[in-house]
Formats: C-alpha cells, sequence, structure tokens
C-alpha cells in the first residue's frame, strides 16, 4: 500500500481513508469489492 500512495503522491494514511471513504459511500466491505461495484456499471 505505501508503494502505490508513494506513487501517487501522498501517504499511506491518506491513501487507506480515501479507500475506506470509497468503500464506505459505495456500500463495501473492501477495496477490491469496490472496483467490481465500479466495474459492474462501467465506472472503469
Amino acid at each position: 500500500m505505501a508503494q502505490v500512495a508513494r506513487r501517487m503522491g501522498m501517504s499511506d494514511r491518506t491513501l487507506r481513508r480515501k479507500l475506506r471513504t470509497i468503500c464506505e459511500r459505495v456500500d463495501v466491505e473492501t477495496p477490491i469489492e469496490a472496483v467490481v461495484w465500479a466495474v459492474r456499471r462501467r465506472i472503469v
């Protein structure tokens, strides 16, 4: 996770917080579920 955060120019903690917020907004438990949610809706 730290490598991804660094590549995005943010701290690990910030990335984790953003992922948690996204999961809450789309009502899923994990970031993987959020990706599946987005793919099913053709967002990504």
